[in-house]
């Protein structure tokens, strides 16, 4: 089946400063995304891949490169955050969001680069997937994350996700918000 949209979220394209005056553009991942999302990978620590995908990973397969790239925007919604070294776009940041069977709640997942950490890159990508999530009709995300991870659960805390031991996964903490319903924009 040929990859296709909808409608592609242009409403979602933003340029922010991070609290170190850093200027970032936030997007919406489209399907040439397929080597800045690798790179990106590659440029995480085993670390922080590995808190990414809650197992080690040292190489992305080319159907989840597929899987990460060829978004619908109804049920899969993906944002990188990327900044431009020598006139060359390189992704310091990536979130989504996927929908559940039910689709009024959906699981999200955040990841930033670890040089970009600490600078408020996370929790606007966040605030982000929330607010569109919202918007779409999703009441509830959630996400699990080690308990190790203290800066996700900062992250987390901070906005408001309740924060728990995931049953049957020692070490593994579960994070779940309830979204309140914001009007849709126009489209």
């Amino acid at each position: 089946m040929a990859y296709q949209i909808q409608r592609y979220p242009a409403e979602l394209i933003d340029v922010v400063r991070l609290t170190a005056g850093e200027r970032v553009v936030i997007r919406p991942v489209l399907p040439q995304d397929r080597e800045l999302l690798n790179a990106f990978f590659h440029s995480l620590s085993a670390d922080a891949r590995c808190s990414r995908f809650m197992h080690p990973v040292s190489e992305l397969s080319s159907e989840l490169l597929r899987q990460f790239t060829q978004v619908d925007y109804a049920n899969h919604v993906a944002l990188v955050a990327e900044v431009f070294v020598d006139g060359r776009e390189v992704v310091i940041g990536e979130a989504r969001y996927a929908r559940a069977a039910d689709a009024s709640s959906a699981e999200f997942a955040v990841s930033v680069g670890d040089s970009w950490q600490g600078n408020g890159l996370a929790k606007l990508l966040l605030g982000r997937l929330e607010r569109f999530a919202s918007e779409a009709g999703v009441r509830q995300i959630t996400a699990q994350t080690f308990a190790s991870n203290k800066k996700m659960l900062a992250v987390a805390a901070k906005a408001g996700f309740k924060i728990s031991a995931s049953l049957g996964a020692p070490g593994v903490m579960r994070l779940v918000k309830r979204l309140a319903p914001l009007q849709q924009r126009p489209k």
